[in-house]
């Protein structure tokens, strides 16, 4: 269990920050009824108590603060129309005195049973998860916080940091930014950034003139937005596997030894998600030979749009991939080849041919994924 020490509100140094509203692209509300993200970071650091509060809790809400004046939207809220009659669409709005949620935990938990890789409860990292703070109304729209934070001291062994986040905020390249960024910060006390690094909020680096963010928005309004908070028991287990560069090198043999043509398009990420796939399709399994199975992952699109997003953009910029094999194929002794070979084909399609091509067929994304509920699909 954690034992909360203090809850507070941060906010950008006075004078620094202005007020900001911006629109959600498409690639952002496609994510609006989904449960927030969390992401949860160990360090170890040993340290008392006393240390711990007197010297790096200080320290920490300093560079936080520092660092949120230049991610003001973290800062702000999604405002939600109540009328979803209205041809308005949600959007983020940051103003002066918005501030970021930090809790201050301390906790008894074994800190190395935590971050090993064997098999574990998956629900005591629970404990270390901030809640979102409270929904309000305001006038013709609910104001939704974004993200909240709390750092948990492991006395004498380590310290956690825990995110819970809307992924209509940004996309995962987004949010390491940002954590990159409070690191740097945190570690030489100053705000010493290279302007190239700081993130770009400008919209219109995503072009859409098809319209599909109202298109998408249409799909999702009446989709009520999802709590923070998770139901326990989930009856799960958390586990690592780690597959070191000769096991991914042995992967990649064998696929190229079945079919040489693919030497530029096996990468890590292909042989590694085709064997995580075919080792979590049970051969013994009760299924019809010609079920088709799915693997759908997502794809940073920003340097394959035509002209391109800057890599430091701040948003979601996501295309989706989605692999399809029969179960009989998937689980018989080839099973591993024939999924590397669908999932590197799936990619080369995409985002391998012209950079015009990335989009195309974009105003349909949202109805494919949807289409996915129900079948049998690794993600």
């Amino acid at each position: 269990m954690a034992t909360l020490l203090e809850t507070c509100r941060i906010s950008p140094p006075p004078g620094d920050a202005a007020e900001l509203s911006l629109p959600l692209t498409f690639f952002d509300i496609q994510w609006l009824p989904l449960h927030p993200v969390r992401l949860v970071l160990f360090y170890d650091n040993p340290c008392s108590k006393e240390y711990f509060l007197e010297t790096i809790v200080p320290k920490i809400k300093q560079s936080l603060s520092i660092t949120l004046k230049h991610y003001l939207p973290l800062l702000g809220n999604l405002l939600y129309p109540l009328n979803t009659g209205d041809d308005g669409k949600a959007f983020s709005r940051y103003v002066s005195g918005d501030s970021i949620s930090l809790k201050i935990a301390v906790s008894n938990k074994d800190f190395d049973e935590l971050i090993g890789n064997h098999a574990r409860d998956a629900d005591q990292f629970y404990a270390f998860m901030p809640e979102m703070p409270p929904v309000k109304d305001e006038s013709n729209y609910k104001t939704v916080p974004v993200i909240a934070l709390q750092v948990t001291l492991f006395p004498g062994r380590g310290i956690c940091i825990r995110f819970t986040s809307y992924h209509s905020l940004g996309d995962a390249g987004s949010h390491v930014g940002f954590i990159k960024a409070w690191a740097s910060i945190c570690k030489h006390g100053g705000d010493d950034h290279d302007e190239l690094s700081l993130p770009i909020f400008d919209r219109s680096f995503i072009k859409d003139p098809l319209g599909i963010d109202t298109i998408y928005w249409k799909l999702v309004q009446e989709a009520p937005l999802k709590s923070s908070s998770f139901p326990l028991p989930t009856n799960r287990v958390r586990a690592t596997f780690v597959l070191h560069q000769a096991d991914i090198k042995k992967l990649k043999n064998l696929v190229l030894a079945k079919n040489p043509g693919l030497v530029h398009r096996v990468t890590s990420f292909v042989v590694t998600a085709s064997y995580i796939w075919t080792c979590l399709v049970k051969p013994g399994e009760k299924v019809d030979d010609h079920v088709l199975e799915f693997f759908v992952f997502s794809i940073d699109i920003r340097a394959h749009i035509n002209p391109p997003v800057p890599a430091n953009y701040f948003g979601n910029c996501l295309g989706y991939g989605a692999a399809k094999i029969e179960h009989k194929q998937l689980v018989g002794d080839e099973g591993f080849v024939i999924a590397a070979e669908a999932i590197a084909e799936d990619i080369n399609k995409r985002v391998k041919n012209k950079k015009n091509q990335v989009l195309k067929g974009a105003e349909n994304w949202l109805l494919e994924i949807l289409k996915f509920s129900g079948t049998r699909i690794l993600g």
